[in-house]
C-alpha cells in the first residue's frame, strides 16, 4: 500500500503533496506489497481478504509473469516447465517471486547465451506451454484484491467526471501508445464520461513492436466507434538520422520529439483548429521514473502548448495496472506475455539489458539489423572497440556530437563591426536565402524595400516603423552583417545579450532539419515546417498568427533543439 512522508518536514502525509511545502519535492512515496501464502498470490493490503491471514512484505511494486516468459525463464535456467504450475511475478532489482520466494535473477551472463538455440527451444516448447496453473493464480490474484480495484477504479471514474465538467467531448482526445498504462487511461477515460466516441491519437513512432502493431489494429477492430487517429512524420526517417547525428542516447533522445511529440503537435493542431485549450488524457504514472515522479496529475502547455494534460492514474503502480487490465479482461498488448515491461520503442536507449535479450530471441532480424546501424556508426566516430562500445551498452550514455559532421553547424563565426559597435559580421556555414528573413519574424516586422537592394539590406521594424534590425548580405552569399538597432529583445538589456538572441535565429538557420521540435513551442501556431518540391523542409512563420512575443528564440539551448543534441565540448 502507498503511504507518504515529507523528508523536509519529517511528518506522514495522507496525500503526496505537503502541506507545509505546498509541493511533493521532499515527499517520499512508499509502497507495500504483501504475499498471502495461503492463497498464494500477492496482495495489496496485509491481511488477505479472502483467507483473513497476514501476508509478509515481498515488494514495492510487481507485476504478473505470463507462460511465455516463464517457459522462456526454465529454458534458460534448463529445467523447461518447472513453475508451471507455480504462481510466479516479478519485481524491480531483478528478481523474479514463485510461490512466495525470491528468487535473483543475473541479466549479466545473457551476452553469453546461445540465443538462437534458446529461441529454437522456446518455440519447440511454446507449443504445450499452455499447459499451465496461470489462470487459476490470476483468479486468486483478483478475489483477494477485489477492494484495491473498486478503490483505485472508483476514485479514477470520480476524478475524470470532475476535471472534465464544463467541457465537451470533442475538446479532448486520449493519447494512446499501444501499451498498458494508456489501454488503462482509455478505458477509464469512455466509462467515466459514458461516451466511446472520444478520440484517441496513436503516436506512430515508426519504431513500434510488431505486437503493439498488432494490437492497435485489433483495439481499431473491437472498439469500432473510438475514432483511432495516428500521427506520424512522414518526412523523416530514423536510420537516416542516426546516420546523420548519431543514435539516441538515454540522455539525448531526439526521436521522441522528431517522431513523437512534433508530429502529434502537429496532428494536434490540425485536429482542434481555432481551439484554445483542449484536455489531452495520458497513461503516466509517477512511479515509472524519478523525472515523472514530479509530474502532476494536471498540467498546462508542457511539450504541446495548447493542452490540459491530465494524467488520471498518475499513483497507480503496476501492481494496480495489471489489476485493472485483469479485473476487467480488457486485451491487452502481447508484447508484455513475452516479458517486456515496457512497450515504447523497442529500441529505446531506455531499455533494460533483459529487454535487449528479449529483442534478440523474439525480433532477430530487427535486433541484428540494428546493431549493425549501431555498430557502423561507432566505427564512424573514431571508435576502435566499436563491438564492445556496443554490446556493453556504452552508447547509450553518449553525449554531444562529438565525432559527429553535422555538429560542426552548429558553430557560429562572427566578428564585431570595426566602424559601428552595434553591428556584427557572421560568416555562416550556409548560403542566404528567403528562409533566412523567415526566421527575424519573431522580432519584428520584414520590410524589403526600406534598404539598400543592391546590398541585400533587409529591415525588421516595429509596427510603428522603428528599426530594430538590419540584416545586409547579398542571396546565395554566406557573409551577414546584422546591425540591432533595438537592445531591448524580449527584455535582453544590453548588446550582449541582444546578439546572443540573434544568433539563435542564425543556429536554427544553420542546423535546421525540420525536427519540428519549434512547431510545439509556439502557442499560437504560428509556427510550421513545409515541404517543397524538391523535398527539402522550410521553416515558416505565418506574420497573421505571431504576435512577436519571441518565447520560440531561445526556448531551446542556443535556439535550436539540434543544437542542444549534438553540443560538443571545446
Amino acid at each position: 500500500m502507498l503511504s507518504y512522508r515529507c523528508k523536509l518536514h519529517n511528518i506522514p502525509l495522507k496525500t503526496s503533496t505537503c502541506l507545509e511545502c505546498g509541493t511533493r519535492e521532499h515527499v517520499e512515496v512508499k509502497s507495500n506489497i504483501y504475499w498471502c501464502d495461503i492463497c498464494n498470490v500477492p496482495i495489496y493490503e496485509r491481511k488477505c481478504s479472502v483467507c483473513g491471514t497476514n501476508g509478509k512484505r515481498v515488494a514495492s511494486d510487481l507485476r504478473p509473469v505470463f507462460p511465455e516468459e516463464r517457459l522462456l525463464l526454465e529454458i534458460i535456467w534448463g529445467e523447461p516447465f518447472k513453475y508451471k504450475d507455480s504462481s510466479v511475478w516479478n519485481t524491480s532489482g531483478n528478481y523474479y517471486l514463485i510461490d512466495g520466494k525470491l528468487y535473483r535473477f543475473s541479466v549479466a551472463g545473457l551476452r553469453e547465451l546461445d540465443t538462437d538455440a534458446i529461441r529454437t527451444a522456446f518455440n519447440t516448447y511454446e507449443e504445450v506451454n499452455y499447459k499451465n496453473s496461470f489462470e487459476k493464480y490470476v483468479d486468486k490474484f483478483i478475489e483477494c484484491n477485489k477492494d484495491r480495484y473498486t478503490e483505485i477504479d472508483e476514485e479514477a471514474l470520480r476524478y475524470l467526471q470532475e476535471v472534465t465538467m464544463g467541457y465537451d467531448a470533442r475538446d479532448m482526445f486520449v493519447s494512446f501508445s499501444g501499451g498498458k498504462d494508456s489501454t488503462v487511461t482509455s478505458d477509464l477515460v469512455i466509462r467515466a464520461l459514458g461516451n466511446p466516441k472520444i478520440l484517441h491519437i496513436f503516436g506512430d513512432t515508426t519504431l513500434e513492436f510488431p505486437e503493439t502493431e498488432s494490437y492497435v489494429a485489433n483495439f481499431k477492430k473491437k472498439h469500432s466507434s473510438t475514432p483511432v487517429i495516428s500521427s506520424r512524420n512522414k518526412e523523416k526517417n530514423f536510420e537516416d538520422l542516426c546516420q546523420l547525428i548519431g543514435p539516441p542516447s538515454r540522455v539525448m533522445r531526439w526521436c521522441c520529439t522528431i517522431f513523437k511529440t512534433g508530429a502529434i503537435s502537429r496532428k494536434i493542431s490540425a485536429l482542434f483548429k481555432g481551439k484554445t485549450k483542449i484536455l489531452a488524457f495520458y497513461g503516466i504514472r509517477r512511479s515509472e521514473s524519478a523525472s515523472r515522479s514530479k509530474y502532476d496529475r494536471e498540467s498546462e502547455g508542457h511539450k504541446i502548448s495548447k493542452q490540459v494534460t491530465i494524467s488520471p492514474i498518475i499513483d497507480w503502480l503496476d501492481f494496480d495496472i495489471w489489476l485493472y487490465l485483469l479485473t476487467r479482461k480488457i486485451d491487452f498488448n502481447s508484447a508484455y506475455r513475452l516479458g517486456y515491461s515496457r512497450v515504447g520503442c523497442w529500441c529505446c536507449p531506455n531499455n533494460s539489458a533483459w529487454s535487449e535479450f528479449l529483442s534478440k530471441i523474439h525480433m532477430k532480424e530487427q535486433y541484428e539489423h540494428w546493431h549493425t546501424i549501431l555498430v557502423d556508426f561507432a566505427k564512424s566516430i573514431g571508435k576502435l572497440d566499436a563491438e564492445e562500445y556496443i554490446d556493453t551498452g556504452k552508447w547509450k550514455a553518449r553525449q554531444g556530437g562529438n565525432g559527429v559532421n553535422y555538429a560542426k553547424k552548429s558553430v557560429i563565426s562572427f566578428e564585431p563591426c570595426v566602424l559601428e559597435e552595434n553591428a556584427f559580421n557572421y560568416e555562416l556555414q550556409r548560403p542566404i536565402t528567403e528562409d533566412l528573413y523567415e526566421l527575424f519574424k519573431p522580432f519584428g516586422y520584414i520590410n524589403t524595400t526600406l534598404g539598400n537592394e543592391r546590398l541585400g539590406e533587409v529591415y525588421i521594424l516595429k509596427r510603428d516603423g522603428e528599426p530594430i534590425l538590419k540584416l545586409q548580405g547579398r542571396m546565395g552569399s554566406t557573409h551577414l552583417k546584422v546591425t540591432i538597432f533595438d537592445y531591448k529583445l524580449d527584455g535582453a538589456l544590453n548588446l550582449a545579450a541582444a546578439e546572443d538572441k540573434v544568433k539563435c535565429q542564425l543556429t536554427k538557420y544553420q542546423m535546421c532539419m525540420g525536427c519540428r521540435a519549434c512547431e510545439g513551442v509556439c502557442k499560437f501556431g504560428a509556427i510550421r515546417m513545409e515541404t517543397l518540391a524538391d523535398g527539402e523542409i522550410s521553416y515558416r512563420i505565418a506574420d497573421e498568427k505571431c504576435v512577436r512575443c519571441k518565447a520560440c528564440v531561445n526556448h531551446f539551448i542556443a535556439g535550436c533543439y539540434m543544437r542542444k543534441v549534438l553540443a560538443t565540448k571545446r
